[in-house]
């Protein structure tokens, strides 16, 4: 929601690197692929460790590769199914990399339970999410609405991991805790914004199909070939 409103702005910002790619050579798979590695090192390295500021800094330089390998695929006029595929599988890389560090930090040195679970609940969400979206799509329905796409779960969650490492007491558990109810709610919203679709369209069950033998009326003969007594 958030990040949708605030593309054309990011777009103004983009915009030269835009005029610099289409004059270069580089392929936007590689920027994808050096983006992911990127976030799921930084957070790996980091995050484990409870480094969140240094981590935060890392992690957001990496996830711009995000826009500007959209970007250069544009202005090159090289985009392609086989683009869009990888930089969708390459977010849910990006994304597990850095709930899962969390989960590692809670686990162990961070000795949470309860944010252990948050950010379980938030990397399994975030996943339905997109799962959702991706299959409704797949069926030919929309699924643009949700309270907190992708962009703003990792706005909220990297300001808050970052401020978290400036010393700002309970930000990033308070952010977990946030992000465990708007995703949730995001993948109701989506649920929700399907099954009206479907409604709408009149779309009947498929009829189910029945598996058991069929039944010989009372008195009928069995067909095939007679049997003695």
């Amino acid at each position: 929601m958030l990040a949708s409103k605030a593309r054309p702005q990011i777009q103004k910002v983009l915009d030269p690197v835009s005029q610099w790619a289409a004059r270069s050579s580089i392929s936007p798979d590689v920027v994808t692929i050096i983006g992911t590695i990127g976030v799921a090192g930084a957070a790996l390295g980091f995050f484990t460790r409870g480094v969140f500021f240094l981590g935060t800094v890392v992690v957001t330089l990496f996830v711009f590769s995000d826009l500007i390998d959209g970007v250069i695929a544009r202005a090159r006029g090289i985009s392609s199914k086989w683009g869009a595929f990888l930089d969708s599988t390459s977010d849910r890389v990006g994304d597990s990399a850095i709930f899962g560090s969390l989960i590692i930090w809670y686990a162990g040195a961070g000795d949470s339970l309860p944010l252990v679970v948050a950010a379980l609940v938030c990397l399994v969400a975030g996943s339905i999410t997109s799962y959702v979206k991706a299959r409704a799509e797949g069926l030919g329905f929309t699924c643009n609405v949700g309270f907190a796409e992708r962009g703003e779960r990792l706005l909220i969650l990297l300001v808050a991991a970052g401020l978290y490492g400036l010393g700002v007491p309970y930000l990033l558990p308070a952010a977990l805790w946030f992000l465990v109810g708007a995703t949730t709610l995001t993948v109701v919203q989506r649920v929700v914004h399907v099954y009206r679709q479907w409604y709408r369209a009149g779309d009947p069950p498929a009829p189910p199909t029945s598996t058991a033998a069929p039944t010989v009326p009372s008195g009928a003969m069995p067909s095939g070939p007679a049997r003695r007594p």
